[in-house]
């Protein structure tokens, strides 16, 4: 049992030892990525039972402090990212601001033809060809980000011979195509995540993420492509200054 901790009757158990837990993550005794002690370490620490040690790093993964991986245990998460919206900027530009290392994993790259919503969001003709591109993006290896592009393919030929786990798109469009990025337009929605994306992101139910729609212009204000992206709640947040 840890001497430093004192147990307080008129507090759930579960809560002390979250509480204890949570100061430590904050202190740094635990850091980004560490794995913190399992369920069995934590009763002998605490005198708790297993139910009281689950339901503590229960609580502490619904704040967004760690994460669990099966068979691996729990581990504490990195700070949230905080993008400010204050520049139109992509995925991989974002990451690197912040001193980590992007990357991509491609879940789907193809052609395909513009149902009528599609063709509407992107004022195309329905059946045009349309670029669409899915993928994992994830920062020092941790996912943050299940992100689906959508380009007119008149815009952009042949751009899917480009290798999307390791190149930005935004830096494609500029570089080969003469697409600058001019506007955005932005929605962002909070959400639960579906079964399938709590799977691809590494988060258990439930399981909050935020939901982003954005339509992106080029510097002759042509509509460049549509985005929807989920991203972890318990990783990213979103800062806007208003004036």
């Amino acid at each position: 049992m840890d001497t430093t901790f004192v147990k307080n009757p008129s507090v759930p158990l579960y809560l002390q030892v979250k509480n204890t837990l949570e100061a430590e993550i904050r202190e740094g005794k635990y850091g980004a990525d560490q794995r913190l002690p399992s369920e069995r370490e934590l009763c002998e620490r605490f005198d708790v039972s297993r139910m009281t040690a689950r339901q503590a790093l229960k609580e502490l993964e619904r704040d967004g402090l760690v994460f669990s991986r099966v068979g691996k245990g729990t581990f504490v998460n990195e700070t949230k990212i905080d993008q400010q919206l204050r520049s139109l900027t992509g995925f991989s530009q974002d990451i690197q601001n912040r001193g980590a290392r992007p990357s991509s994993r491609v879940l789907s790259a193809k052609i395909i033809s513009a149902a009528t919503h599609l063709a509407a969001l992107l004022k195309l003709l329905p059946g045009a060809e349309v670029v669409e591109l899915s993928r994992l993006r994830l920062s020092n290896e941790t996912p943050l980000c299940i992100e689906t592009a959508h380009i007119p393919h008149y815009l952009c030929p042949n751009i899917l011979q480009n290798d999307f786990s390791q190149e930005s798109l935004y830096r494609i469009f500029e570089r080969d195509y003469g697409h600058r990025l001019g506007r955005a337009e932005q929605t962002i929605e909070a959400s639960l995540a579906e079964p399938a994306e709590m799977e691809l992101l590494q988060m258990t139910p439930p399981a909050a993420v935020l939901r982003i729609e954005r339509l992106t212009y080029n510097q002759q204000d042509a509509l460049l492509e549509y985005v929807t992206s989920t991203y972890r709640g318990d990783l990213y947040q979103f800062h806007l200054t208003l004036q």
